[in-house]
């Protein structure tokens, strides 16, 4: 039984798209056009998020400062009257009525300086069990050497793709300072 080939219709693109070069050319002046406007934009929200940023730390900063300094005076206290808050040392953590407060443990951290000389050290003193080796796959030396790398089972190395780009050309103001983004 011959299959028969179904002809498939694709839909009318929804978008406008040029007829021809001079079309093409004025799209692009719109697109650049719409990329300034909406940049204009951005910059005046971020100019408003800044300034509101900056009152409400403004407004906060006192706030701050009592919570701050309410703590201290409070863990003062509880410091000095701990072993009869905790029953004692029975409980970690107390309920004052208004609120609770607790003491925990906070869990035992390593914090390492000058890590080449830790290494050289452990290994020196033979305390190797300190010492994690990691291997891993190298993929820029597989694209490298895709043949090689392809024969391996599980390695694939697949096109990067194809991108369109449209880059409306920018005219820069001179003498003016570089701002970055």
């Amino acid at each position: 039984m011959a299959k028969t080939k179904t002809k498939t219709k694709t839909m009318a693109s929804a978008v406008p798209v040029p007829q021809s070069r001079e079309a093409a050319a004025e799209a692009i002046r719109r697109i650049g056009d719409l990329a300034r406007q909406k940049l204009r934009i951005e910059a005046d929200m971020n100019d408003l998020i800044a300034r509101a940023k900056q009152d409400g730390e403004a407004q906060a900063a006192p706030l701050s400062a009592e919570i701050e300094a309410l703590q201290t005076g409070v863990q003062t206290w509880c410091e000095a009257n701990r072993t009869a808050l905790t029953g004692g040392d029975k409980t970690k953590t107390v309920d004052l009525g208004t609120g609770v407060v607790k003491w925990r443990q906070l869990p035992p951290k390593v914090t390492l300086f000058k890590i080449e000389d830790i290494v050289a050290a452990l290994k020196k003193a033979g305390l190797k069990r300190f010492l994690r080796i990691k291997v891993e796959v190298d993929r820029e030396a597989m694209l490298k050497e895709p043949t090689v790398a392809t024969q391996v089972a599980g390695v694939t190395i697949g096109s990067a793709g194809e991108e369109f780009l449209i880059e409306p050309h920018e005219a820069e103001l001179t003498g003016q300072p570089e701002v970055t983004r």
